[in-house]
């Protein structure tokens, strides 16, 4: 059984190793998740460091999915805290575990994020993914908009420049908002 759940800063912090682990096999399979392969473990340490620092400090939300107490998937939001931007945030780091792959633990992952944003008054998501990911068909299904896509926008983990894909969600709130 795979769990869902939000991890507060303690937690956040004390998951870091369990996240290193988990970025590392995803960037050495592939995964365009800002990094090359091979990932070091010590640098996949230091970006979730600060990614828990942002959680401690509340410019994130980290929302895990865990299976017989092993984290096997995340995703987090970044929480756009300027005055003219605090209504939306960013959806990044999508990452399942290989073995767990194909059985809807990241569109768990994504409908928790989406629920978790709405929570902070958000009305607006973006994301972007690499073109052709099986990530993009995910947002499609899940009713996120094409924004459009950029040649050569980011490196794969084996170095190729591809193409990026952003996308929009407006979270039902926003329909209300605009309303008023």
């Amino acid at each position: 059984m795979i769990t869902i759940r939000t991890l507060d800063a303690a937690e956040a912090w004390a998951a870091i190793p369990a996240l290193a682990d988990l970025l590392v096999e995803a960037v050495d399979a592939g995964a365009s998740v800002s990094f090359m392969a091979p990932l070091e473990f010590g640098d996949a340490m230091a970006f979730w460091t600060e990614v828990a620092g942002s959680v401690a400090h509340g410019q994130r939300i980290l929302i895990v999915a865990e299976q017989a107490n092993r984290l096997v998937g995340c995703v987090y939001l970044d929480l756009i805290p300027t005055p003219n931007q605090n209504h939306r945030a960013e959806i990044a780091m999508l990452i399942v575990a290989l073995e767990v792959r194909r059985h809807g633990v990241g569109k768990r992952l994504m409908v928790v994020a989406e629920a978790e944003a709405t929570k902070q008054g958000r009305t607006l998501l973006t994301l972007d993914t690499r073109a052709g990911d099986k990530s993009e068909k995910l947002y499609r299904a899940m009713g996120w908009t094409e924004v459009g896509r950029v040649p050569r926008y980011a490196r794969a983990s084996t170095g190729r420049l591809e193409d990026t894909v952003f996308f929009y969600k407006e979270l039902p709130r926003a329909k209300e908002l605009a309303a008023e």
